[in-house]
């Protein structure tokens, strides 16, 4: 694969990116200007691209092209004239909402899409006691 391919493969959000240290970033360049609004910092790709679809909503409307088209923004009371400021601070509440979901789901049973628990995430035994048995029934005196 090419350099340009692979970096394509990889962006499956429209306005997030990762960092080189793994963090997700999103930010969106507001309408007929050349400055962009920072839309956070996020531990999931999803958290980020639902903190720029936020934005593009309130920026771009109900016609906006978003990365979850399900899960629609609600316009809260017709503020389409936001500023970049407000819309920023919506953005972020949407993305950091979305990461605490995300972190306690890999906390609980269900580890998110992939199905696994990261290494970092798994208690480590102590190997100087005794292991619990599964079954109280079959315990080994031996030991």
């Amino acid at each position: 694969m090419e350099g340009g391919e692979k970096r394509k493969s990889e962006r499956r959000y429209k306005g997030v990116r990762m960092r080189k240290w793994g963090k997700w970033v999103a930010e969106i360049r507001e309408p007929n200007k050349r400055s962009r609004i920072w839309l956070g910092s996020y531990s999931t790709p999803a958290a980020a691209a639902m903190a720029y679809d936020t934005a593009v909503y309130y920026l771009r409307g109900p016609s906006a092209r978003l990365n979850f088209p399900e899960h629609a923004p609600v316009a809260d009371g017709g503020q389409h004239d936001l500023s970049a400021e407000a819309i920023r601070k919506k953005a972020i509440e949407v993305g950091a909402r979305a990461d605490a979901i995300e972190a306690s789901s890999v906390g609980g049973r269900d580890n998110g899409p992939s199905g696994f628990k990261p290494c970092w995430f798994e208690e480590k035994p102590d190997l100087n006691k005794r292991p619990e048995p599964e079954d109280p029934d079959d315990v080994d005196d031996d030991w």
